[in-house]
């Protein structure tokens, strides 16, 4: 007999539905699972068959075979294991096939019958809602995440002997509801309280690099901070994560799908409500970065979708390793090639970089500690290549702290007067914006959106050319510097950006600007 059960698996972040069919028919008793299987798979018959005798049902003693459709996509992971087990409970008869149209199942199954968490749940849900299901049933720890998507039914369930008892018209299981938006709100108000997280009154003196910190919020602009050891440049960037605008639910959706397919997603929770900040240490992978692997997995860049990725040390990171970052800088996606296919992982983030002015990180610091030459500083900034700075927009030193700013009493402006700025900066932008939804800030303006939304005054692009002429700036460098400047007109309220904006932008090439 045939049985038919509607399934999901994950392919990067993005989802897609399987149709796992189980047919029993007489002969010697095997167990075949078809449909390009992957380890995990073809194991899952050993957890399937030990799950129904500890819940009370005998697996049928037939010839069984289970093809996962589409058949020519390979499919891996454990979230197979409870459609297998309903196909062949259906197709034995032992419950009734009807009670699994509309539902979509994935779980995992222990030896002792109980339902464990997997990967990717709210991709599976948001395929499901997109396929027209009727509902989801998950493990019960998978459930939050799946009910955070919305417009679908969606049961957890603990172990398998109640999910049987639930089909067969006994006990219901309760569905699962969750408000994502009252989350995304509780989650905003306490991260603009004092108590929410580092604060940037903390912050003594670096008036400049605070404002380059908030303009970089302000538009999402790529940041680079320049100083020497003790100086401030992480403390500063920790802070960045405090004077963004809070997730939207859209923003919020996306970022859990990435830490669902990761497993870093917390057991129990429904959505990631803060903007992930990401700060991986200097000896990571390209795979690491990026993301890669098989099958390949979300690296730091798209762990901080919607986010911030801070790389302390620039310099000290594998000059092939930063070479990558190009692509998602410019698409904001990463985009893996693989023999089973290509496979792309959003990563919209807002790069944080800092790195010491010279190897032994004194020069410029107004002592006389620095011993390296100038060949020998121009080394050192040399592994950072010249197209990844043309792609940071801002460029930023961070002096030393003099010792009466550092024994100060009196702090800067906390990180809710600067939020409050920047988020009334992200409003015009959200106006500006609103008929393009793949641009929501600044920094992700293409050309088309230039010459649309920025257009110099005369004097303004005079200004510019001579910038361009005496730095040598790149035709990117200057539509960055043009998307700075509108960044800082907004923060100021401006409809046009004046030459003072301008100025201010062409103030953050540091490192063009250099002799070294």
């Amino acid at each position: 007999m045939l049985a038919s059960v509607a399934s999901a698996a994950v392919r990067g972040v993005e989802s897609y539905l399987v149709r796992v069919e189980v047919n029993l028919s007489h002969g010697l008793p095997t167990f075949a699972v078809v449909g390009l299987p992957e380890g995990a798979v073809r194991e899952g018959k050993e957890r399937v068959t030990a799950a129904l005798q500890n819940a009370g049902r005998s697996p049928p003693l037939q010839k069984i075979v289970v093809n996962l459709s589409p058949a020519d996509v390979p499919k891996g992971g454990s979230a197979f294991d409870l459609p297998i087990a309903l196909g062949l409970l259906a197709g034995a008869g032992s419950i009734e096939a009807a009670r699994l149209d509309g539902w979509a199942f994935v779980g995992e199954l222990g030896l002792d019958g109980g339902l464990r968490p997997v990967r990717g749940v709210a991709a599976m849900a948001e395929e499901c809602r997109r396929a027209g299901l009727r509902g989801l049933i998950v493990p019960t720890a998978n459930a939050p995440e799946a009910a955070a998507v919305g417009g679908l039914e969606i049961l957890g369930a603990p172990a398998l002997a109640p999910l049987l008892a639930h089909l067969g018209g006994g006990p219901p299981l309760d569905p699962v509801r969750v408000d994502p938006g009252a989350l995304l709100a509780g989650a905003s108000a306490t991260h603009a309280s004092p108590e929410g997280g580092p604060d940037l009154a903390d912050v003594r003196g670096q008036l400049f690099a605070r404002r380059a910190l908030e303009v970089a919020a302000a538009g999402g602009h790529n940041l680079l901070l320049v100083g020497p050891p003790g100086s401030g440049k992480t403390m500063l960037a920790r802070r960045l994560p405090g004077i963004l605008p809070p997730l939207t639910l859209d923003e919020a959706l996306a970022v859990t799908k990435v830490y669902s397919v990761a497993g870093r997603l917390p057991q129990g929770s429904a959505l990631m409500t803060h903007r992930p900040f990401r700060a991986p240490h200097h000896t990571v992978s390209d795979a690491g970065l990026v993301g890669g692997g098989t099958p390949p997995h979300p690296g730091e860049v798209s762990l901080a979708h919607h986010g911030v990725l801070f790389l302390d040390e620039l310099p000290e990171f594998r000059r092939h390793v930063l070479e990558v970052l190009r692509q998602p800088l410019e698409e904001g996606a990463v985009a893996i090639s693989r023999a089973g296919g290509p496979v792309r992982f959003p990563a919209r983030f807002v790069l944080v970089a800092a790195m010491n002015p010279c190897f032994c990180g004194y020069h410029g610091d107004g002592t006389e500690r620095c011993t390296c030459d100038p060949a020998r500083i121009a080394r050192y900034r040399g592994r950072v290549s010249g197209p990844l700075l043309d792609r940071i927009d801002l460029h930023v030193e961070v002096p030393p702290v003099p010792f009466d700013q550092i024994t100060s009493t009196g702090g800067g402006e906390a990180s809710s007067v600067v939020r409050a700025r920047v988020l009334g900066a992200r409003a015009r932008q959200a106006a500006r914006f609103a008929d393009t939804p793949h641009v929501i800030c600044n920094a992700h303006m293409g050309a088309a959106e230039l010459r649309r939304h920025v257009r110099p005054a005369p004097d303004v692009l005079g200004l510019l050319q001579r910038a361009i002429d005496r730095l040598g700036l790149s035709a990117r460098a200057y539509h960055r510097l043009l998307k700075v400047a509108r960044t800082i007109a907004d923060l100021e309220g401006c409809d046009r950006i004046g030459a003072a904006h301008a100025a201010e932008a062409i103030q953050y090439r540091t490192l063009d600007r250099s002799p070294c």
